[in-house]
């Protein structure tokens, strides 16, 4: 079967009270349209095709891809008449609609709906709900057959009691597609063209009109005000963490921590309260992050330990290792196995060897560190000259003095040491001691200065 999609992202979203298109507001951290493209995907379509109005150099700019194609609705004239606006492109056996603002459909859904498709056969994607306000109604005969969507405006006080709702989503014959639109008609409430027509053409074309039902009423929701927004990113992050925990995750409390992008996990990890991974995270057995951490981009190795309130941006964590509370490591980031970096200490392109420590207060950028090396309280890597950055090279079994200042380009060789307060400017010899601070002189007698008197 080969298969087209088309998505309807043209709608303004008054009710979302933004300049910006309601289809580019995120939930857990990507657009609504990009969720919705993600699961496009996944159906390796031949075709995907964006229907764009308001806002629609927004939405191309931010979402432009190879595989998009992004066809412009001018006017707002209904859903039958967004799709038609995609006809010209459409070529495949199959056409599967979609809508930019229903973030949360699962592909698995989307998969048995397309099995219940076919050439003589319409599917069609329904919910039940207890109060169906607001959806059109799916009229069935007395076999239980569909004849017809009604929309909730155009509905008989009968049709309105139908529990089942239309969600929007079907999957229709492509060679049938373009001449159903092309007898649609806006003789109604809204005067509109409805998408939702054609399944009555299909009925009276001699069609069967299959339906299918997502397993959670809450894939099909979609968002028309920042509350619904915010009610789809609750519903997200519980699915989301469900689903974690199924693979072996521990989180202290479920509804306090947020995933907003792809998580890959093994057993036996911990994860406390208010933790967000963002981007690509991998976290590998045993790992253990404690509360308030943000960790984006990064991969955790089997052991490794975050503490309290870190954050992680493109690291790395070897084995066993371990950082905070309040560590800072940014992109490039690099902890072997068993290294350590304590409280207040920022790491940005640095490379800490095996069982090297870095306990507290501490800044070491652009810097190789050899395994065991121990780096003391207040040291600080200048790296930056005001134009360009520059290394710091700091051998194994390296002792780092507290408050040390190493200017870069330096190389503090294997087994050296640097006392407390030096300001580090040349190089440092293996097993050598570098001293470099001034003397310091005691002046006895000194009177300490004293304000004047108020006059």
């Amino acid at each position: 079967m080969s298969l087209d999609i088309v998505i309807l992202a043209a709608g303004q979203g008054t009710r979302m009270r933004s300049a910006l298109p309601k289809v580019l507001h995120p939930v857990a951290g990507a657009s609504m349209l990009g969720h919705v493209i993600h699961s496009a995907r996944q159906l390796k379509p031949q075709g995907i095709h964006v229907v764009i109005g308001h806002g629609a150099e927004v939405v191309r700019e931010r979402l432009a891809a190879g595989d998009l194609n992004f066809v412009i609705q001018a006017e707002q004239l209904g859903t039958g008449h967004a799709v038609a606006q995609a006809v010209p492109a459409l070529s495949a056996n199959t056409v599967l609609i979609l809508y930019g603002d229903v973030p949360l459909i699962e592909v698995s859904t989307l998969q048995r709906l397309l099995e219940r498709s076919g050439p003589d056969q319409v599917a069609l994607l329904t919910v039940e709900l207890n109060d169906p306000t607001g959806y059109g109604r799916i009229v069935r005969n007395t076999d239980g057959l569909v004849q017809a969507i009604v929309e909730h405006k155009d509905a008989s006080a009968a049709q309105k009691l139908i529990r089942e709702g239309n969600t929007g989503i079907l999957a229709v014959p492509g060679a049938r597609l373009g001449e159903w639109l092309s007898r649609l008609s806006n003789d109604n409430v809204q005067g509109e063209y409805y998408l939702t027509d054609v399944i009555a053409m299909a009925v009276g074309d001699g069609l069967v009109v299959a339906t299918e039902q997502p397993l959670d009423a809450m894939e099909v929701q979609g968002a028309n005000d920042r509350i619904q927004l915010a009610e789809l990113e609750r519903h997200y992050q519980v699915r989301t963490a469900r689903r974690l925990m199924a693979q072996g995750v521990s989180l202290r409390d479920p509804a306090r921590f947020d995933v907003r992008g792809e998580v890959t996990v093994g057993r036996d990890v911990q994860i406390d309260i208010n933790v967000i991974l963002e981007g690509q995270v991998v976290i590998e057995d045993n790992v253990q992050i404690g509360p308030n951490c943000v960790i984006r981009n990064s991969t955790l190795c089997n052991g490794a330990i975050v503490k309290a309130n870190s954050h992680l941006d493109g690291a790395l964590l070897g084995e066993g290792s371990d950082c905070g509370p309040y560590a800072r490591l940014r992109p490039g980031s690099v902890l072997e196995a068993r290294a350590h970096v304590g409280n207040f200490v920022e790491l940005k392109n640095a490379h800490l060897g095996e069982d090297a420590k870095a306990g507290h207060l501490s800044y070491l950028g652009d810097t190789d560190i050899g395994a065991r090396a121990n780096i003391g309280a207040g040291t600080i890597t200048c790296n930056y000259d005001g134009v360009n950055k520059h290394r710091t090279l700091i051998g194994a079994d390296v002792f780092i003095g507290s408050n040390n200042a190493l200017v870069a380009p330096v190389d503090i060789s294997k087994g050296a040491t640097t006392a407390a307060g030096s300001t580090i400017t040349q190089n440092v010899g293996s097993g050598e001691l570098a001293v470099a601070r001034s003397r310091q002189r005691n002046i006895a007698g000194w009177q300490r200065p004293e304000k004047a008197p108020n006059t």
